[in-house]
């Protein structure tokens, strides 16, 4: 029994020993520290665990990514981050969209205009309008030619592509796996590959809708397009709240970006009003 105690307070003070780096805040911002020894003062808006090796970390009004040892991995020049998975992050800039790892390691490059995650381990990828989908180590499974993807059962993935739609059905397993060398997919005992009738009815619905949702986005998009003109000009420059309008560097920049992203935000298929009612549609096409 003495020799259990002994080994439980041991236990105890392994753990607490090595209990690894930490998020500490003071004033209001927030820094990093492993046993009291300060690896990054508080001096940082946000620190978002990614994985086991790095944080999300704001400063000023930039994202970037650091490692536990305070190193920088991914430079402070994004306006936007999400974490997915835990151990990915999704960046964005005036380029577009990216994905990296914990590690800092590009899997997606920066330049697509959505990235979403998938069934199955992939993420749909959207460039200059196009779809295409990833793996999660960063290969191509599907190139961007697809004008639409979506999947309405994990194990089921329908492709619209040049005008017909096309549907990839894992009948082996309740989430679908594409093969690395999808091009050369075929049916067999483990996929069922189906060129998908479009019902006439859903079709009229859904071609009425898309009309409509681009009516209603030629007005639609002047808000949007206003603020991400604002976030690219202005907030770009890294300038805190009060000293934004300081800055005017940005202004002659303003009617061109502007109109950049207006027919940005016009010509996306994915982002109108009347999107959710277009999904609903597809399922019965």
């Amino acid at each position: 029994m003495k020799k259990l105690i002994i080994f439980f307070f041991i236990f105890l003070f392994s753990i607490g020993g090595s209990f690894g780096v930490e998020v500490y805040q003071e004033k209001n911002k927030f820094g990093l520290r492993e046993n009291e020894t300060i690896i990054l003062d508080a001096k940082y808006k946000k620190l978002i665990r990614l994985g086991e090796n790095a944080f999300i970390t704001l400063k000023g009004n930039k994202y970037g990514v650091v490692d536990k040892k305070g190193e920088t991995l991914i430079d402070f020049k994004f306006s936007h981050a999400a974490r997915v998975l835990g151990k990915y992050v999704k960046l964005k800039n005036s380029k577009g969209f990216g994905l990296y790892d914990e590690f800092g390691n590009v899997i997606i490059s920066q330049d697509k205009d959505s990235i979403e995650l998938l069934f199955g381990g992939m993420f749909l990828v959207n460039k200059n309008y196009k779809y295409g989908v990833v793996d999660m180590e960063g290969k191509q499974l599907i190139d961007y030619v697809a004008d639409d993807i979506y999947m309405p059962k994990p194990n089921i993935m329908r492709v619209k592509y040049q005008g017909e739609w096309y549907e990839i059905e894992q009948v082996t397993a309740s989430t679908l796996t594409l093969p690395s060398d999808v091009k050369n997919i075929k049916e067999n005992e483990e996929f069922k590959i189906t060129k998908l009738i479009t019902s006439p009815v859903a079709a009229s619905k859904y071609s009425l809708i898309t009309t409509a949702d681009y009516s209603i986005k030629i007005f639609s998009s002047i808000s949007p397009a206003y603020e991400a003109t604002i976030d690219e000009l202005m907030l770009s420059q890294g300038a805190e709240a009060v000293s934004i309008f300081m800055k005017i560097g940005w202004l002659p920049k303003f009617p061109v970006v502007y109109l950049k992203n207006y027919f940005k935000i016009l010509r996306n298929p994915t982002n109108g009003p009347l999107s959710n009612m277009k999904e609903e549609i597809k399922q019965d096409l």
